[in-house]
Formats: structure tokens, sequence, C-alpha cells
């Protein structure tokens, strides 16, 4: 007796399925096992992230800290996203050299956006003691991951850059201002 074999599509779906039932079990049975033992069973709010075209972001001088730029990132009118709280994706050329580097060393919390909630990135220019670098007179901007629409800073007068830093992005702006040393 001949058998029919499934077709390559039929088996991929079946494959799809039984892995999405088994997670749904397994997730079920860590909640279960979780509460049973008088555990929290926290469950996070899932919501869109925040891409670079969800923002509107703005950049102002500060004379803080040497001098940097603080970042605003506020969400489009209508939209609620959530901006992870990570450095900026950015950098005043396109050499590696003239792109940010974070001056945080962990991650802080996730911002939600929406309406005036706003979040704030401070980046500065310049992490060394010398008189060295190389001047810029454009910053490029992004939400990590969205570099492709990323928002273009023109600077009146060219700013000197030398291994540029960046903060997190964070609900306070005084959090934002980045310390160096």
């Amino acid at each position: 007796m001949r058998s029919r074999l499934v077709s390559r599509p039929a088996r991929a779906a079946l494959t799809v399925a039984a892995a999405a039932a088994l997670t749904a079990a397994t997730a079920t049975t860590a909640a279960t096992a979780l509460t049973g033992s008088g555990d929290t069973v926290r469950t996070s709010e899932v919501g869109q992230a925040c891409g670079t075209n969800d923002l509107s972001l703005t950049l102002s001088r500060q004379t803080q800290a040497g001098g940097y730029f603080l970042i605003t990132a506020k969400a489009l009118p209508g939209i609620t996203c959530y901006l992870e709280g990570t450095f900026p994706s950015a950098g005043f050329g396109s050499a590696a050299d003239t792109h940010v580097t974070p001056v945080e060393q962990g991650v802080s919390e996730t911002i939600k956006l929406s309406g005036s909630t706003a979040a704030y990135a401070g980046i500065s220019p310049k992490s060394t003691g010398s008189d060295g670098g190389r001047q810029f007179s454009q910053l490029f901007v992004a939400v990590a991951g969205y570099e492709a629409d990323a928002v273009t800073f023109r600077f009146s007068e060219p700013v000197l850059v030398d291994r540029p830093v960046a903060t997190n992005w964070h609900a306070d702006p005084a959090d934002a201002v980045p310390l160096i040393g």
C-alpha cells in the first residue's frame, strides 16, 4: 500500500501550529506554577514600539557638563508608542568614529509616549579632554533600528566632534545630562 506524502507547505503549517500550542501550554503551566507558589504573575502592557517616523524630535543646545545637545522626543498626534530606555542611534557623519556610543552602562525604563509626554536623551559631541577632533555641521538622530528614517539637524556653525557619547532615553531631562568621567 502506498502512502501519500503531506506537501511541504502543509508540513510547515502543522509545525507552526504545534509550536504555537506548545508555547501557549508552557506559558500557562509556568503562570500556574508561579500562582500556586504564592508568587505574583505580572503581565506587561504590550504596545507599539516607537519608530523614528512615530516621533517628533527636537534639538536644543545645553551648557551643562561642558555643553551637549538635548534631544526631545514626543509621539506624533494620535500615536501611542513605547520608547525603550537605550541610547539613540545618532552620528555626526558617516564614519564609525562620529557615531555616538553609550555613556550609561544599563538600560533605563521604557517610556510610554503619547500626547504631551516626552522622552529626553543627551548627546555630547566630545568625550575627550583634548582640543582635537573634526568639525561637523549636522547631526543625524534615529531610534535604533530605524536609521533609514533618521532626522537631520543642521547647525548654524560647525561643532567639534571627538568620540561623541549619548545617554539613554529618559522621562526627566535632568537624567539626560551626559556626565563624562
